[in-house]
């Protein structure tokens, strides 16, 4: 395939038009000076062979003249395998219906959102059931808080009046004791005692309602403190659930900066973005009933990405875990000068028994060096650095070498004057498919001709037909004479 079909049609017009425009000149001037048999032949004013082209900057602009820079590479230790960018796992995050409601979106595909922006925001008939049950179980709460609090005077007044009765009681034991001494001497009468004994039976009696009363508040105490945390754990249990529809914390649920709590005032479920990103996909329309954890739509982090090659199983033997690897942008508009991203090699535990290929994992090493180019589904090429102790060799890019005949030409950019490029026939060793070794003829940082450099081989090659004229007999010849 001719290479000058495979150039921009901007940079042909622009050859063809500079060559068309050359060659009927010369042509012209050519036959207008065309020697008769009597006419002496004219002094040769032929300049002298030059391997310089001229490259000024209309040149440089029409033909669309690139340069890149010969640097040293590892070229015989770099593996190349293509393949492409891919979202890491934890890059995509769903946001589904904490209830079933009336959506209403609040962001749009492809906008981007920050942590804690507001998604979307679902009206929904369980989120006011949910605030019903929650002010019972507060009223529950208080009630058996209220019941237990009751308790303590009860118990309180009981322990007093436990003590008078003791005290009663220890009084007649006493009168009894002494009118039984006296009745015994012969000094007090039968009666006296007997009524004395009376009055401690009754007291003693008294004694033991108190106590049974007493037992009666202990086991009323023990009903009331478990129904508090029953109360509790009920409303416990209702702020945690409004707590994970709402995507709030109970604390904030619970804020009573107005004259009623948060979780009161609000009239609908505000969905929250957990953290920044894009949003990729939208699964519902703004008035549409979804279901519970219904999906809503989806977002994605474009920086958190992955590279995926395949290497054929024969370089199994070169692989290893953690070398160092980067990806490059495919030659060609924009990314043919993008950055690399640079990573470490993981190997897949598997590999592909039909296409006898093993699959290579790159993950950038921080999501905040990888540039702006690299996104999920864009194509590259994986460099992998084997090991070896090979020395890093001057090399430029493989598309800067271009065939003339059986040569293999570069144009080395004049480092003493910027507007011309040196033709020469390149010394070449090993490539990597993007990367060829120089052996002679350059030095490192020199500049060589990238895009463009097909055209000034046609300009400057001895073996390619130039173009020619009609004479008026209608032969035609090669050249301008």
């Amino acid at each position: 395939m001719n290479p000058f079909m495979n150039s921009s049609p901007s940079i042909r017009r622009a050859l063809t038009r500079t060559l068309a425009a050359s060659t009927i000149a010369s042509a012209l001037a050519a036959c207008d000076r065309a020697p008769t048999e009597s006419s002496p032949p004219a002094a040769s004013t032929t300049a002298a062979p030059t391997n310089r082209v001229d490259i000024n900057a209309s040149v440089r602009q029409n033909l669309g003249i690139t340069f890149a820079r010969a640097e040293m590479r590892s070229v015989s230790r770099t593996l190349r395998v293509p393949g492409r960018f891919e979202l890491l796992p934890t890059a995509r995050r769903d946001y589904r219906a904490p209830v079933e409601g009336q959506v209403q979106l609040l962001v749009e595909q492809y906008q981007p959102i920050d942590a804690g922006t507001p998604l979307y925001r679902i009206e929904s008939p369980e989120w006011r059931e949910l605030q019903r049950e929650i002010s019972d179980a507060q009223a529950q709460v208080a009630l058996a808080q209220a019941a237990a609090d009751s308790v303590a005077p009860f118990m309180e007044a009981h322990e007093r009046h436990h003590a008078e009765i003791q005290a009663a009681i220890d009084i007649w034991v006493e009168r009894v004791a002494k009118l039984e001494a006296l009745e015994a001497a012969g000094g007090a009468s039968g009666e006296d005692t007997a009524q004395a004994r009376a009055s401690l039976a009754a007291a003693r009696s008294d004694l033991a309602e108190t106590l049974e009363k007493e037992a009666e508040l202990v086991a009323r105490s023990s009903e009331v403190r478990a129904q508090v945390d029953a109360a509790r754990g009920r409303l416990g249990i209702a702020m945690q659930s409004a707590a994970l529809m709402t995507g709030r914390t109970i604390a904030e649920l619970n804020d009573a900066g107005s004259s009623s709590p948060v979780w009161r005032a609000i009239d609908a479920i505000e969905v929250r973005a957990l953290a920044p990103g894009v949003v990729d996909s939208l699964s519902a329309v703004s008035g549409a009933f979804v279901e519970q954890h219904a999906l809503v739509l989806t977002s994605v982090q474009p920086d958190r990405v992955r590279f995926r090659a395949h290497a054929l199983q024969s370089d199994l033997g070169r692989l290893t875990q953690g070398l160092p690897a980067m990806v490059v942008a495919p030659r060609g508009g924009s990314l043919g000068s993008a950055e690399s991203v640079a990573g470490t090699l993981a190997l897949a535990p598997t590999a592909d028994p039909e296409r006898r290929t093993i699959e290579l994992v790159m993950t950038p090493t921080s999501a905040a060096s990888t540039p702006a180019w690299a996104r999920a589904g864009v194509s590259g090429f994986l460099e992998v650095l084997l090991q070896g102790d090979a020395e890093p060799q001057l090399a430029i890019p493989l598309a800067c070498v271009v065939r003339d005949g059986t040569q293999s030409i570069i144009f080395r950019r004049d480092p003493r004057d910027r507007d011309k490029a040196i033709r020469m026939e390149a010394d070449l060793g090993l490539d990597d498919g993007r990367w060829i070794v120089v052996k002679s003829g350059i030095a490192e940082g020199d500049e060589v001709v990238l895009d463009g450099v097909y055209q000034l081989m046609v300009a400057t090659s001895g073996s390619i037909t130039k173009g020619g004229h009609f004479h008026p007999d209608g032969t035609f010849h090669e050249g301008t004479d």
